[in-house]
Parts: structure tokens; C-alpha cells; sequence
């Protein structure tokens, strides 16, 4: 899987997400219908969204994204739909092109964030489990601690 793919993923199901989430919140808010919706896209989008920062940092390491470029990729998880557009200049602008930078032949790491990037393209299934456990912990802890105000 590319930087490209990966990201592209994430930016797209975030956006997606919102998309339920705004739709909950019209039928609960507007038509007064149903709030079941605004639960399950509010637990959709929330974990997305934390999958979005990880993915947003993951490639902005490996890719040797300037820092102005990955804030602006995470501030775009809190616009609805801003990650699509996010990723369509990341990739016009050469950000997301080729391989993992990283990878199986890439450059050598250079600091702490690229040794543990570099660690992890080299070991995707253990990466791919330990991501999904960090976001779920993340999020179930989030969850436990009830709802946004």
C-alpha cells in the first residue's frame, strides 16, 4: 500500500463520517425523527477522526512533511469534509508521491518519530494491530468519559 492509498483512506472516511454525523444531527435537530443516528455516526466519526490525526502524523513522518503541513492536515479533520481536499493539494503538491520514504530500502531514519515510523512499515500486521489497539484505547477511554458537551 502506498502513502498515497493509506492516506487517501483515512481522508475519505473521515469526510464520510462527518457525513453521518451531520446527517444524525439533522434528523435529531430538524426533523426531531430520530437521535439513534447521531450515537452511531458520533462513535463512527470519533474514531475516524483519531484514525485521521495517527494516519495525518504516520505520513507526515514518513513522507518528511514540513510540521505547517501536518497541522494544517489535522486541522482539517475539524472542518466537515476538509480532509478530501486536504489530501487532493497534499497530492498535486508531490506530498503523497512514491513509496513509503521509510520503507524496505528507504532513507535511514533520523530521529525518534522516523525510527518508530520505520519500525513499524517493516512489521505492517504487528503495526496495523497496535494502531488499532492505540485509536481503540483512545477512544474507548474517550467514550467512557461520556459525551462532548
Amino acid at each position: 500500500m502506498t502513502p498515497k492509498t493509506f492516506f487517501s483512506i483515512f481522508a475519505v472516511g473521515e469526510a464520510l463520517t462527518w457525513a453521518l454525523l451531520l446527517a444524525g444531527m439533522f434528523l435529531k435537530y430538524v426533523t426531531r425523527t430520530t437521535e439513534a443516528l447521531v450515537s452511531v455516526g458520533g462513535a463512527l466519526h470519533g474514531f475516524m477522526f483519531l484514525a485521521f490525526i495517527v494516519a495525518t502524523v504516520y505520513v507526515g513522518v514518513s513522507q518528511k512533511w514540513r510540521v505547517g503541513r501536518v497541522l494544517l492536515g489535522l486541522l482539517s479533520a475539524i472542518i466537515p469534509f476538509a480532509t478530501v481536499p486536504f489530501e487532493v493539494v497534499v497530492t498535486r503538491r508531490g506530498g503523497l508521491e512514491g513509496g513509503w520514504r521509510l520503507g524496505r530500502g528507504g532513507d535511514e531514519p533520523a530521529g525518534a518519530a522516523e525510527a518508530v515510523v520505520s519500525w513499524t512499515l517493516h512489521r505492517p500486521v504487528v503495526s496495523v494491530v497496535a494502531g488499532l489497539v492505540v485509536v481503540g484505547g483512545v477512544f474507548t477511554a474517550l467514550m467512557l468519559s461520556g459525551p462532548p458537551v
